[in-house]
């Protein structure tokens, strides 16, 4: 009777065990889902980095070990900007996964009938609340995208520009570690998705005292004399000029003459100087990111953790004579790149053909969230995970901040083409490159002796592939409803 009884015991108690073990393991997997640190500083040319520049002289080693352990696309792309402040329709772009012109505002104050109503609730911070996550953003104020921005559970936005703890990048890491601390007090369980913005390294480029002097620069103020030279600056970059040759088609412009520090001097020691401050912050920043991801690896959360480093857009500091960042050059409208994280193969370079917009599809199609119907991006999953080398054949770019209809670029390939239509027809220019051949986009100016190392839209040689890149422009503009057309593309 005890054998019986015994044997009845197990029978059920064994079902009941392999159910509990199951539970068990559900739970657990439910709690691996993946964090994601979304990593986005603002101003920075991924030349400047020695990812994409090994000549370059700014130390950022925990930047480079991502690349190393991780994905670095070389050809990331931002869209393009219908403002001066190209950061604000970037960072709508980043939030939403909508293409430019589907934003909701063209920079005027008017309703966009190309974006859907409270697009914000189908923006990063919402749907990943949606989705059981924990979200904290850390970010700069303004020029940004206030109802996106909102979205988050956590927000502790300030603008930190300055050289000290309180007042530059540090400041925007102190509030990550301590979002993270508090995390790990409560044990808190549900993955998160922080968005670690900086406002460095845009200028004003205080750099901290040490930082500056490793590069030999100094935040200059005086603007009736140029700043000191010093063998510890950066060189200046290949493609660097006294000048653009050409009126770039944005009177006033900002950036390119009230930058605190250069104004309108494009003299060596100016621009070595302000490379030199650009270099500070970013190594700064790259500190501040080093103890972010110690926390991290300390909690047990690194493995787990996608890391992704960008910016919104890349930077001029004197290539091609200018300053800021509204041209179409590469310096300027790509980005830096870099994903890691688990799963992911380490130590790969692809093309991508990626687009900022690609950033919230890839994110849901990692973390296994349904991806919103109004996001126009491309999920990257399988560009990271080695199955395509690329998820476009075409790359479209805009700068459309100052007189209009502004420039345009298009990317195929090697080729590439960029047309400026501005100051009332006064400026209209085009230029030809092939990128394999001239990576650095030199012009007549450079005075490089390569056939191929200058602008080919002139020679003759060339005038069918420019043909070709003319019509892959305007197809592209109508494809993306660009509201404009240029002077030699008809109605």
């Amino acid at each position: 009777m005890n054998r019986l009884l015994k044997l009845a015991f197990l029978i059920v108690l064994i079902p009941l065990l392999f159910i509990q073990c199951k539970t068990e393991e559900k739970k657990a997997e439910e709690k691996k889902r993946p964090n994601f640190l979304f990593v986005l500083v603002d101003d920075q040319s991924p030349f400047d980095l020695q990812t994409y520049d090994p000549q370059s002289i700014l130390e950022t080693p925990n930047i480079s070990n991502l690349a190393n352990e991780g994905v670095v696309f070389e050809n990331a792309y931002h869209m393009g900007s219908w403002s001066g402040a190209v950061c604000t329709p970037s960072r709508h772009m980043i939030m939403s996964g909508r293409t430019l012109w589907h934003l909701p505002n063209h920079g005027k104050q008017f309703k966009n009938p190309n974006a859907p109503d409270s697009l914000e609730l189908q923006t990063m911070g919402a749907v990943f609340n949606r989705a059981g996550y924990k979200t904290m953003r850390t970010c700069k104020k303004g020029n940004s995208y206030p109802a996106a921005n909102e979205q988050f559970t956590e927000v502790h936005d300030a603008t930190k520009r300055g050289g000290t703890e309180e007042t530059g990048s540090a400041w925007h890491g102190k509030q990550v570690l301590e979002y993270l601390n508090k995390r790990e007090t409560a044990q808190e369980a549900d993955p998160f998705l922080i968005y670690f913005g900086f406002s460095h390294p845009h200028d004003t480029r205080d750099g901290t005292p040490e930082l500056l002097a490793k590069y030999g620069a100094v935040n200059h103020k005086d603007t009736l004399n140029v700043p000191p030279a010093n063998e510890n600056q950066p060189q200046l970059q290949d493609n660097y000029l006294t000048a653009h040759p050409f009126f770039h088609g944005h009177p006033e412009l900002r950036d390119e003459e009230r930058v605190s520090g250069v104004w309108k001097n494009r003299d060596e020691q100016t621009v070595r100087n302000e490379l030199g401050r650009e270099y500070a912050c970013s190594e700064n920043i790259d500190i501040q990111l080093g103890k972010v991801l110690k926390k991290l690896e300390d909690m047990g959360e690194l493995d787990n953790t996608y890391i992704i480093y960008t910016s919104d857009h890349g930077m001029s500091i004197g290539r091609h004579g200018l300053m800021g960042k509204q041209n179409l050059y590469e310096h300027t409208w790509r980005v830096p790149f870099i994903i890691k994280g688990p799963g992911i193969e380490g130590g790969k370079r692809v093309k991508g053909n990626s687009y900022l917009l690609d950033v919230l599809p890839t994110f849901c199609d990692l973390a296994g969230i349904k991806t919103p119907e109004t996001v126009e991006g491309i999920s990257l999953k399988p560009v990271i995970n080695g199955e395509k080398e690329v998820v476009r054949d075409v790359m479209y770019g805009v700068y459309s901040g100052g007189t209009k209809p502004g420039m345009r670029s298009v990317r195929k390939g090697d080729w590439k083409l960029i047309k400026y239509d501005t100051m009332d027809g006064e400026v209209r220019e085009t230029q030809l490159f092939n990128l394999k051949e001239n990576p650095n986009e030199y012009l007549p100016e450079h005075g490089k002796t390569g056939e191929m190392e200058t602008d080919l839209a002139e020679n003759p040689k060339y005038t069918d592939k420019l043909a070709e890149m003319e019509a892959l422009l305007l197809e592209q503009m109508k494809e993306h409803d660009d509201p404009y057309r240029l002077w030699n593309q008809g109605e």
